[in-house]
């Protein structure tokens, strides 16, 4: 792969950071005691009748299940953008083989390539 396609790569990872950060911001805020991709899901005080009680409830029920995926996401993020910086992006991690472009250029955050994904997920 060439430099312009890591450059390229590194680019859309930085904004997808971005983007999941702003996302998570919205209703959570960073655990300052923890890694920077730690957030805590902030409990909403809508009042204190037993319907506002039920849809604090339900809403930060939901909030907890997004925080997680988003967290998982931005994990995936910072570990691309980690193997950009040292030098093993786009390398498969189980067979060492150069990932395809194309499918780093639709998953940035791929890890394996399409042979390896496919044997792990029994898809021959």
């Amino acid at each position: 792969m060439n430099k312009d396609f890591y450059n390229k790569m590194k680019q859309k990872l930085i904004e997808e950071k971005q983007g999941l950060e702003l996302e998570l911001s919205k209703f959570a805020h960073r655990n300052p005691k923890a890694a920077e991709t730690d957030f805590s899901t902030d409990f909403q005080n809508l009042g204190d009748k037993e319907d506002e009680n039920a849809s604090e409830v339900a809403r930060f029920s939901d909030n907890l299940s997004l925080e997680e995926e988003l967290e998982k996401a931005l994990r995936d993020v910072e570990s691309a953008l980690a193997m950009i910086e040292n030098g093993t992006y786009g390398k498969c991690k189980y067979c060492g083989q150069e990932i395809d472009e194309r499918r780093l250029s639709a998953r940035p955050t791929s890890t394996s390539c399409i042979q390896c994904k496919k044997t792990l997920t029994q898809e021959m």
